[in-house]
């Protein structure tokens, strides 16, 4: 419950940080609430809207122009969104019996709080607490990849298009938790249960 009131600003879902260093487990239960959470939040939502912004500009994925375009422009980006985090926060993990979430180290130096923040994508916690290679996050953004190819107009379909998208997404989710580390800082108040 504290997890699903996390927000950046006030509005941005931050529902996947953790500032305690033990916070309890997640069942498979709670994954799949917190991911569904996060991908019918509003402001993901509005944030879907952002993306689409510059891939209507730029023609990419490579659909028509116009308000048609940027419905199906739309439409791909949140079909990706929610597909990268139901399967990289919810069926994955609990597939894989790991923990989703990003465990802010928040102390140490400025170095070992970098490389702890872009190591995520590559390195979780399973859900014995004990580190592990984070197959969910990666298996979640390969996967969301793949079926991009289903809905995504053929001059943007295929093996190339796809490990750029799942490159591009693993640098993003990198700065974000660069983000996470040292720039968000949670009110001491309702942190910890």
């Amino acid at each position: 419950k504290i997890e699903e009131k996390q927000r950046v600003l006030g509005v941005i879902p931050n529902f996947f940080e953790v500032f305690c260093p033990n916070p309890p487990g997640l069942t498979s239960k709670l994954k799949f609430q917190l991911a569904f959470k996060t991908a019918t939040d509003p402001f993901t939502v509005a944030g879907v809207v952002l993306l689409t912004a510059p891939n209507q500009l730029t023609k990419h994925p490579n659909y028509e122009g116009g308000i048609e375009g940027f419905g199906q422009r739309f439409g791909a980006t949140y079909t990706n969104q929610f597909t990268y985090i139901m399967f990289g926060g919810a069926v994955l993990p609990s597939l894989l019996h790991q923990d989703p979430r990003y465990y802010r180290q928040g102390t140490g130096s400025w170095k070992s709080r970098a490389l702890h923040a872009v190591s995520n994508p590559f390195i979780t916690r399973g859900d014995n607490g004990r580190p592990q290679p984070n197959y969910s996050d990666l298996g979640g953004n390969l996967l969301s990849a793949a079926i991009a190819n289903a809905y995504y107009p053929a001059a943007s379909r295929g093996a190339g298009p796809m490990f750029q998208g799942f490159a591009i997404n693993i640098a993003v989710r990198m700065g974000m938790r660069l983000f996470q580390e040292f720039v968000f800082h949670p009110s001491k108040a309702g942190v910890c249960p």
